[in-house]
Order: C-alpha cells, then sequence, then structure tokens
C-alpha cells in the first residue's frame, strides 16, 4: 500500500525493524566494494587471469555503483521504493551467487556490474528510508545509525575477505551475502512502506538520453580514475579518450537535465544551499575516508610485511571508536548542538590523525604506534559523517530527501574515487623522487657507504656465496633499502598532504546557514 509522506515515520518494533533492515543492506553493499581486495590473488590463480584483468572485478562494480546511485531516487519513484529496494537486493544476491560460480574472469567481471547495480540503489535508498522513518527532531540520531553501516563497511570488508578466504575459499565472499539477502528481502517487503509522489511516466516519456548521458559521463570517469595510474594517465589513448567522453557526457547531461520535462536527476534540488555545501563536504569524507582506508594496509603490508588479515584487523579498532561516537553525536545534534562545529572539530581531529602517522610511521614502525592514531581517526569520521549527512539533508523534504541522498551518495563515492586516484600516483611519484634523492647520497667513494657494502658483501661470504655473487647481493640489500625507505618518504607526504586538505576545509563550515526549504 502507498502512503503519504506524513504516515511515513515510524515508531517502536516497526522502526526498529526497518532500520535494521536498511543498515544491513547498505553494510552489504559497502563491505563488498572492499572484501574482493584481499581476495583478487586467489582469484587470479583459480580463473587462470592477469592482473589487469582481474582488477575489472574492482573496476566493473565501482562503475556501475556511481552510474545508479544518481537515478535511484527516480527508479524508487516510478517503481515504488518498497518495490525497488526489494528487486535492487534479489539483484545484489543473485549476482553474488553467480559471482561465486563464474567458470572464468570475465564472467565474473559481468556478474559483478550487476551486483554493482543492485549495491548502488540499496546505500542510497537505505539512507532515504531511515531519514523518513524517523521524525525531523531525530534525524541526526537516524545518520548516526545508517553512518555505522557506511563507515564500518569499508574496514571490515578486507579482514572479513581475508578471514574466508584463508579459511575456506574466494567464493565464499559472495555466498555470504546470500543468506544476510533473503532475510533482507523478506523484512523490506513486510515493513517498509512506499511513498507516493504523483504519476509514472510512460515510456516515451522516460529520459533515456539523460542515462546514456549520465553513464557515459559517470562511467568513463571511473574508469579513468581506477585505471588512470596503471596506465599512465594521459599518455595510454584510452584514457585520453574516455576523459574526453566524460567531459562531453557531463556537458550534455547538464544540459539535457536542465532542459528535459522529466529528467532522470532532479539538479533543481542543488539550489538548497546546505545540500551544496553538504556534498562538497561529502567529496571530502570519501576522499579522506577510501584514501586513508587504501593507503594503510599497503603501507603494513608491502613495507613491514603483514598479511592481509592482520592489516584489516589494524583498522578495527578504529571502526569501533566511530561506532561508539556515532550515537553520541546523533544525540548531541538531537540536543540542538550546531553541526557546524562538529564538522569543524571533526575535520581537526582527522588532521592530527594524519600528522600523528606522518610522524609515527617507519620501515619498522609497530602496531603501539599506530594504534592511538587511528582511533583518533576513528572519533574524527564519526565527527563528520553524522553531521555533514544530516546537514545536506536537514532543509529537504518529499522526494526531495530522496534526491538530496542520491547526491551525497554519489559524490561521496566520487570522492573515495578521486582519493584513491590521486593517492596511488602520489605514491608512485612521491616514490620516484625520493629515490632519485637517495640515491644521489650513496656515493660509492664516501667511505661510509664502502663500508657498509663491505659488511654486507662479508656477510653474504660467510654464508658460502663467491666474493662476486656476494658483492651483487650486497648492492641488493642496499637498493632494496633505499626503495624501502623512498616509499615510506612518500606515505609520509601522503600524510602530511592529506591533512592539510582537512585542515584547509575548516572554513568551508562558516557558509552553513539555515536555508528555506525546497517545496
Amino acid at each position: 500500500m502507498t502512503v503519504g509522506e506524513d504516515d511515513l515515520v515510524e515508531y517502536g518494533f516497526r522502526r526498529a525493524i526497518i532500520t535494521i533492515t536498511a543498515v544491513l543492506c547498505a553494510l552489504l553493499e559497502i563491505v563488498d566494494t572492499t572484501i574482493v581486495n584481499v581476495a583478487l590473488t586467489n582469484m587470479r590463480g583459480s580463473l587462470g587471469a592477469t592482473l589487469t584483468d582481474v582488477a575489472w572485478v574492482i573496476t566493473a562494480y565501482a562503475i556501475a555503483n556511481v552510474i545508479v546511485i544518481p537515478m535511484t531516487s527516480w527508479l524508487s519513484q516510478q517503481f515504488g521504493r518498497r518495490n525497488y529496494f526489494a528487486v535492487s537486493i534479489i539483484i545484489f544476491t543473485t549476482a553474488s551467487f553467480l559471482c561465486g560460480n563464474a567458470d572464468n574472469i570475465w564472467e565474473l567481471v559481468a556478474f559483478r556490474f550487476i551486483q554493482g547495480l543492485g549495491g548502488g540503489a540499496l546505500l542510497v535508498t537505505a539512507q532515504t528510508i531511515i531519514t523518513e522513518s524517523y521524525p525531523i527532531a531525530k534525524r541526526g540520531m537516524a545518520q548516526a545509525i545508517y553512518g555505522m553501516g557506511v563507515i564500518v563497511g569499508p574496514t571490515l570488508g578486507p579482514p572479513l575477505g581475508g578471514y574466508l578466504v584463508d579459511h575456506f575459499s574466494w567464493p565464499y565472499i559472495f555466498y555470504i551475502n546470500i543468506p544476510i539477502g533473503i532475510v533482507a528481502t523478506f523484512l523490506t517487503l513486510t515493513y517498509v512502506k512506499s511513498p507516493k509522489y504523483g504519476e509514472k511516466l510512460k515510456a516515451n516519456q522516460v529520459d533515456w538520453w539523460g542515462i546514456v548521458f549520465l553513464a557515459s559521463f559517470i562511467g568513463s570517469l571511473q574508469f579513468v580514475l581506477e585505471h588512470g595510474q596503471q596506465d599512465d594517465w594521459f599518455n595510454d589513448d584510452l584514457i585520453v579518450t574516455l576523459s574526453i567522453v566524460s567531459v562531453v557526457g557531463f556537458l550534455l547531461f547538464i544540459w539535457r537535465e536542465m532542459t528535459y520535462k522529466h529528467p532522470i536527476v532532479n539538479l533543481s534540488v542543488l539550489k538548497d544551499g546546505n545540500l551544496r555545501i553538504g556534498i562538497v563536504m561529502c567529496f571530502i569524507l570519501g576522499f579522506g575516508l577510501y584514501g586513508s582506508t587504501l593507503i594503510i594496509p599497503i603501507y603494513t603490508q608491502s613495507i613491514l610485511g603483514w598479511s592481509a588479515t592482520d592489516a584489516g584487523l589494524l583498522l578495527i579498532p578504529g571502526s569501533i571508536a566511530t561506532a561508539f561516537m556515532m550515537p553520541i553525536i546523533g544525540n548531541l545534534i538531537q540536543k540542538g548542538v550546531p553541526q557546524g562545529y562538529m564538522v569543524g572539530l571533526g575535520f581537526l581531529v582527522f588532521f592530527c590523525f594524519t600528522f600523528w602517522m606522518y610522524n609515527v610511521i617507519t620501515p619498522d614502525t609497530g602496531v603501539e604506534n599506530m594504534y592511538w592514531a587511528l582511533i583518533l581517526r576513528g572519533v574524527g569520521l564519526g565527527l563528520l559523517f553524522v553531521p555533514i549527512t544530516t546537514l545536506s539533508l536537514s532543509t529537504l523534504k518529499g522526494k526531495n530527501i530522496g534526491e538530496g541522498a542520491a547526491f551525497t551518495g554519489m559524490i561521496r563515492q566520487l570522492g573515495g574515487s578521486f582519493g584513491i586516484a590521486i593517492i596511488t600516483t602520489g605514491i608512485t611519484r612521491f616514490t620516484q623522487e625520493h629515490r632519485v634523492n637517495l640515491v644521489s647520497h650513496l656515493d660509492v667513494n664516501r667511505i661510509e657507504v664502502q663500508q657498509r657494502v663491505l659488511q654486507l658483501q662479508r656477510g653474504f661470504q660467510s654464508k658460502g656465496f663467491s666474493v662476486n655473487e656476494s658483492l651483487n647481493k650486497a648492492y641488493q640489500v642496499l637498493e632494496y633499502g633505499v626503495f624501502r625507505q623512498s616509499t615510506v618518504l612518500s606515505y609520509m607526504d601522503i600524510f602530511l598532504y592529506l591533512g592539510i586538505l582537512f585542515l584547509c576545509c575548516i572554513p568551508i563550515v562558516l557558509l552553513i546557514k539555515k536555508g528555506k526549504k525546497i517545496k
């Protein structure tokens, strides 16, 4: 049964069930963006794929995600939110089963794309359902509950994936979605209501060109961000071509949505000042969240030699800190503490985390050196996510809430993609620069260098290697030491620049003001 928006607020048991269902679905989607990262090596072996081929398992999912997210509000209006949400869960769950049963890499990529189409809808629709199930006074708490899934999800993926791969096999990272998906589908059909927001469009009224332009713009941009670094950016013809397609698609998409009577994405919702400020901060949040979630496991595995599971487990205490902060922040918002104050404090805390990491990472850093810094990161993310998402939707109502949630979801995902692309590029470029600088100080005529080479050579000779073999191995040890040190210096640069970015964002909170509701 469809209902008016005033009847969407739930209480007691029904609201608890709806909240659990929505958070569970959001968590499923977010976990699946990172859970495959630790299984790529196993997939390559069992499916006979190259490293470039297997990277498409991640890329296909991400492209499908960012294409469908902006359309979720429109699709919900056309098919009914409950029906669309339930179908999205079914698509996601079915695709998860097919992914686990894929016989070759391209089957897996195709099924991951389908899974991403269902998953992108889960993320945004879950946020809209939770927001509208709570009265306006308690929406800060609603966003806090939703935020637990979104913030904790990316850090749960690697350790969960590592455990399943180590103790079972890689298909189980997909099979684990099936029982949760079945339960979520049943609960959605039983408890979730569909608001009624006007007439459905006929087939000839659908904004087909808007869909084409959106898919070309977002899909090409996501591909460029995912593959730019490994393909040497604009020295690669495909990257250049897709960059042009993305720019042209973006311009045509804006023109189409501004002039068509029934646009697939309602750009007029951006007239809301708080939503505009919110999506800028969502971009920065995604940049910091996904960027730091990427760099820490890479550092611990490539430099410190940790296993994928151990690297993932390192992020868990910070996630617990975030989950602990969420209800506290939601309660403070309900009591009237301005979101701007908390966002400003969150940016400052995140800067403190990056500066802390900048000072403690070395080629031999222990877990005890990073533990409290990552707790601080969790506190900072808690201070940022709830106020930003509450602020973004605070002056919207009716169907504009879903449209605003779609924008914030898309921008947060794109912020993460930009963050990952820029950070991976930065690590490569900074490492090269530092290596050149370090090698310039390894002059073979310097007595310190000669003594170090001689010491290493004698060590290898004592193990039975010849003079020439020992000398070559001594130089290899020096080369590896230079590589490790230059890589660590590049990570230090990334943490420093990431912190400066967040510090520079604090003045944005001064732009926050109470805007009029869109009608």
